[in-house]
């Protein structure tokens, strides 16, 4: 079986847990990186994982907000919890994990989403995540301690015109604005990444990992956008066997309005 890495915004690990329990059965995958878990790391459902074969277990939590944890059937150690901004909150957490022959530095970030007015003169939320953007090119896919690199999360941004339901339309809309992909597409080159999920899916096509709650019908609506990215090394990226989006998943009972990312690479 390839080696295989999931993401996913779970918009709180207790709340949906059974959700992430119905994933790792059916799916499997070596290592699941979650966003916003919500949860502080003393009451991290930790028990439940290792009842399903998940034994290896790293958090940077706080409590009702923000959060992001890896979770792993292989060997896991703890990096570094990086901080942005001088902000002192839960939103990187970068791990080891062997793979392919590969010691891999394995980064889960949830950016800030950015508020809803698109100036960062009148609004502080989107001023940050400028900010916190910029600080990701410091983040370099390669590094010297490690073979190869992988970086996934909820990055919070839609680079591309076909990453949304309407690129005309979202223009001003927090999370496609020009100022954002623009900055977010310069920082993914600038720090060595690529695109992994743009690797299999060619630019003119739609791909969307996110839909709103404010949707009565989200799915004959289809307003999505592609907020959760995959990226890697160079050196990792002909690994590649595919990228999976669960799109069912939005339609789970009490989902998240993000759904699961399963990246595979032709590894044991």
């Amino acid at each position: 079986m390839p080696f295989s890495i999931s993401t996913w915004n779970i918009n709180s690990v207790r709340l949906r847990m059974p959700l992430v329990e119905r994933l790792l059965k059916e799916r499997a995958p070596d290592v699941l990186c979650l966003q916003e878990t919500k949860c502080p790391d003393d009451q991290f459902p930790s028990a439940a994982f290792r009842r399903l074969g998940y034994e290896h277990l790293a958090f940077n939590g706080q409590k009702g907000y923000h959060g992001v944890a890896t979770i792993s059937r292989r060997p896991l150690s703890i990096v570094e919890k990086r901080q942005f901004c001088g902000i002192v909150d839960s939103r990187h957490l970068a791990t080891r994990v062997e793979a392919g022959g590969h010691s891999l530095l394995l980064h889960n970030f949830y950016v800030p989403a950015g508020g809803d007015e698109p100036d960062p003169e009148i609004n502080p939320k989107f001023k940050h995540k400028l900010a916190f953007v910029e600080e990701m090119r410091a983040v370099t896919a390669d590094t010297p301690d490690f073979s190869a690199s992988i970086l996934v999360g909820d990055l919070n941004i839609a680079p591309l015109e076909n990453d949304v339901w309407s690129h005309k339309q979202l223009l001003k809309v927090v999370s496609h604005t020009p100022v954002e992909t623009e900055g977010f597409e310069a920082m993914r080159m600038a720090a060595g990444w690529v695109d992994l999920m743009r690797m299999r899916v060619p630019p003119e096509e739609k791909i969307y990992t996110w839909w709103s709650y404010r949707a009565q019908d989200w799915e004959a609506s289809d307003r999505g956008r592609r907020l959760d990215h995959v990226w890697s090394s160079d050196n990792i990226k002909d690994a590649l066997v595919g990228v999976e989006i669960l799109r069912e998943a939005r339609g789970w009972d009490r989902p998240s309005d993000h759904v699961p990312v399963i990246a595979s690479f032709a590894w044991e």
